[in-house]
């Protein structure tokens, strides 16, 4: 498939985001940008969600991932189902039952203005930082099988990447993305389903074959409990991905955003609990995916690309749908497969970053209202710009397989968040609200360190994903030594969960 071909695909498919936010974004109010009306039918925020939550990282990093890590991913997967459940029992009715536009608005009621400000920083950072891990593995996609053989810089494609984004939701936001989403996470399921297709296909064997065949058991041990010490133990694992849910679901603007769109509470429980089921079918599926595009390369001595002069796992997806003998239509729905899964999360990362900054920061709903609307769209330009910038900086200092460092940068940023919302909820103390920033500060320095420090001055013991619950953790028993004693929150009726 030539890269002009690809272009009038991603120009055609793009074509058709915009004819979706001319009839969603027809109002451009702050209401339907935020909260899309509350009018969102559960099952299309359901099926959207999947693709915003796989992202382009799912769709190329974990296939990458699997020579390295065979299916150990599914251990962190079973702990995001569990941490789903949590969310959708103990989070999501606080949330309906205040109201909220932010999610971080909570942390106001309950313990204060520094509290609330902490909060949302820690999202701001997490999300501008996860949304850049997205966009940088589409960009670097787009840049090597596309715009390298243009000449063209890897900055102006990074730069069209994120334009493209904001023209289709810079009226609509969030009650564009309900729709466009749900089309992405169709396009994406559809070309996983093909490319496993063809390359069996091609391969001369069946589904069961292939489930049977003794090449896919060199990559699919699931579960690991042999030692402790390892980055991949079971324990280590599943606790890691339940609380990486929590907070990169429950405790995110950007996920609970589509999920305040429902009409009720209980549809927006049951869209999340359909919703994780679907996500660990899938999930399994791209397992599977990863280790049928190594067999396919060693079949057909297929190396691993190369980006600057080093091998990317990231990159054996494209360069198999997009350079093999597999055809074009493998080439073409891989594609659109990529673009969705890739914008799907970067199109509502953008559109939850406008929001959290708005509400959080500026403080629009205490802004006149003729004015409520240009801060808006000025932020979204501002919003656009600082991920430009940050992936552009990825491209120079990322060397590693981009889900496993969207799974690491989250232990420390998203720690804080996680022992705010805990203490909240589950204890009636008041903060020191002043004190509330020194803490989270702490322990997030407390974690950079113990994440490097090497695991022979551990006993060999392997730091991994329990980095972030250890954060918590931290954040919380900090948060305890600056209670107020003896006094109760006048807010606690109003904050426990309820199921």
């Amino acid at each position: 498939m030539t890269p002009t071909h690809i272009l009038f695909l991603i120009g055609g498919y793009f074509l058709l985001l915009l004819l979706i936010s001319y009839f969603t974004g027809k109002n451009d109010s702050n209401l339907d940008f935020f909260k899309a009306g509350k009018q969102s039918p559960w099952y299309l925020v359901a099926f959207g969600m999947v693709g915003a939550s796989l992202s382009g990282v799912t769709f190329i990093s974990v296939p990458g991932w699997v020579a390295d890590s065979e299916f150990s991913y599914m251990q962190v997967v079973f702990g995001y189902f569990l941490g789903y459940m949590v969310t959708a029992y103990v989070l999501l009715p606080i949330y309906y039952r205040q109201n909220v536009t932010s999610i971080y608005e909570y942390l106001d009621t309950r313990f204060g203005f520094v509290s609330y400000k902490v909060g949302a920083v820690s999202f701001f950072v997490s999300r501008v930082l996860g949304a850049a891990f997205r966009l940088f593995l589409v960009a670097i996609v787009l840049q090597q099988f596309v715009f390298d053989a243009w000449g063209v810089p890897f900055e102006v494609t990074v730069t069209l990447s994120i334009l493209l984004i904001w023209i289709y939701t810079f009226r609509g936001g969030i009650k564009t993305i309900v729709w466009t989403d749900t089309l992405q996470t169709l396009f994406m399921l559809i070309s996983v389903g093909l490319s496993i297709y063809f390359i069996l296909k091609q391969l001369d064997w069946s589904f069961g074959e292939f489930l049977a065949s003794n090449e896919l058991k060199t990559y699919s041990k699931i579960v690991f409990v042999d030692d402790f010490l390892a980055k991949n133990h079971l324990i280590k694992s599943f606790l890691g991905g339940m609380f990486v849910t929590i907070c990169m679901t429950g405790l995110d603007q950007d996920m609970m955003q589509k999920n305040l769109t429902c009409k009720t509470l209980q549809d927006s429980q049951k869209n999340m609990v359909s919703f994780s089921i679907v996500m660990v079918i899938v999930t399994f599926v791209f397992m599977l995916l990863g280790a049928l595009l190594y067999i396919y390369a060693e079949r057909f001595e297929i190396a691993l690309p190369l980006m600057d002069g080093k091998p990317k796992s990231d990159l054996l997806f494209p360069e198999i749908a997009l350079n093999s003998d597999l055809g074009i239509t493998v080439a073409a729905t891989f594609m659109l497969g990529l673009i969705a899964a890739a914008y799907s999360s970067a199109d509502s990362a953008l559109t939850s970053l406008t929001t959290s900054f708005c509400v959080d920061f500026l403080g629009i709903d205490k802004k006149p209202e003729a004015k409520q609307r240009k801060i808006r769209k000025t932020t979204h330009v501002g919003m656009s710009i600082l991920l430009i910038l940050v992936v552009i900086v990825f491209k120079h200092v990322l060397d590693t397989n981009v889900i496993d460092g969207l799974l690491q940068v989250a232990g420390y940023t998203y720690g804080p968040l996680l022992g705010l919302f805990a203490f909240g909820i589950f204890t009636k103390h008041e903060l020191k609200d002043r004190y509330v920033w020194i803490v989270a500060l702490m322990s997030v320095l407390t974690i950079l360190g113990l994440a490097n420090v090497p695991a022979e001055k551990l006993g060999g013991y392997q730091v991994g994903y329990e980095l972030l619950p250890i954060n918590g953790l931290l954040t919380f028993i900090g948060l305890w030594l600056i209670r107020k004693k003896g006094k109760r929150s006048k807010n606690v009726q109003s904050t426990k969960p309820t199921v």
